[in-house]
């Protein structure tokens, strides 16, 4: 049965990502929206470009880094990530921030805030806060 060069192009990208390690880009249903976790949430305040690609500056943003579990796309730039936010809720507080970034330093329950976003859970002062509950949303 003959195969298009569509799909000869498809498996060549899918058997070189396979055999380098690369992940692909996967759909934006791949993010697992809406599965609440509890963590720590730490902030930051660097200023650049973001995982997203996008410049950004987290000592006076709005947004959120997360740890590299999360994201799929061989070029985070396109990842579904970039579409989406977090909501997060700590001591009857709550707040939604756009992905911006990636958060090399950060496991799968941890997630690294801006420090404007940070402030508005909990006083900077503090560094470190826990039993953070958060989400991805659309």
């Amino acid at each position: 049965m003959p195969v298009s060069r569509r799909t000869q192009s498809v498996l060549a990208v899918t058997m070189a990502a396979a055999v380098l390690g690369v992940a692909q880009a996967s759909p934006a249903s791949a993010v697992p929206i809406g599965k609440i976790r509890q963590g720590k949430a730490t902030y930051y305040n660097d200023a650049g470009t973001g995982a997203c690609g996008k410049p950004l500056d987290a000592s006076t943003q709005m947004l959120v880094a997360v740890s590299p579990k999360y994201w799929k796309a061989a070029n985070p730039n396109n990842d579904p990530l970039c579409k989406v936010k977090v909501r997060l809720t700590f001591r009857g507080k709550t707040i939604t921030v756009p992905v911006r970034d990636k958060c090399m330093e950060c496991g799968p329950k941890h997630i690294d805030l801006s420090q404007p976003a940070f402030a508005k859970l909990a006083d900077p002062s503090k560094g470190v806060i826990h039993k953070v509950k958060w989400k991805f949303v659309r």
